[in-house]
């Protein structure tokens, strides 16, 4: 795995690579790329997890979903139909849930179609406490595993799909921190 530290010091850096080996593994092949994007959000984890669980509502922090149709309710296998917005090589995605750890703040999801190029894709994300200036914190730590399209170097891959990623969480870092500012640190239900 490629490990982005985003910033973090040496003990973060380690605590990070620690929680990838435990519960981030993914078995990558010859023609993949597999990555790891971490963010400190000045939230606590019980506030953050209540919007990244809701695997039917992705759009409440994930910026280029338009819309969402999940089916079923929320447990393993669950699939949800996702609207990008434009401006991104998609129009739609179909997902499904792999893992959905309340306990543990861990949530898993694989694209199982669409039209797009992120085939095999399939991601990991585990929220983990900390405290950040003083007050409990989140550190997010999301991974993906994901085939190379063909045209594609590994390397403009693993770019193109962390700068995604680094957008989503940094649209969860505000939409969390701006609801924790607000003394809003129960999760939410929306």
């Amino acid at each position: 795995m490629n490990g982005n530290s985003n910033g973090f010091g040496s003990a973060g850096a380690v605590a990070g690579t620690e929680f990838v080996r435990r519960r981030h593994r993914h078995e990558t092949g010859e023609n993949q790329c597999s990555s790891a994007v971490f963010k400190r959000i000045k939230a606590p984890v019980p506030l953050v997890w209540s919007l990244v669980r809701r695997f039917d509502q992705p759009q409440k922090y994930k910026p280029f979903v338009s819309r969402c149709v999940a089916q079923g309710s929320l447990e393993i296998g669950s699939l949800r139909e996702v609207d990008v917005k434009s401006g991104l090589p998609a129009t739609t995605s179909t997902e499904r849930l792999e893992l959905l750890d309340d306990d543990e703040h861990i949530l898993s999801i694989r694209i199982i179609g669409g039209d797009h190029r992120l085939k095999n894709y399939s991601s990991i994300i585990s929220l983990h406490p900390e405290i950040i200036d003083g007050r409990p914190g989140t550190l997010v730590i999301e991974s993906f595993v994901v085939d190379v399209p063909e045209g594609n170097t590994k390397d403009e891959t693993c770019y193109f799909v962390e700068a995604l990623i680094k957008c989503n969480l940094k649209s969860l870092a505000d939409v969390s921190e701006g609801l924790a500012v607000q003394d809003r640190t129960e999760p939410i239900d929306l």
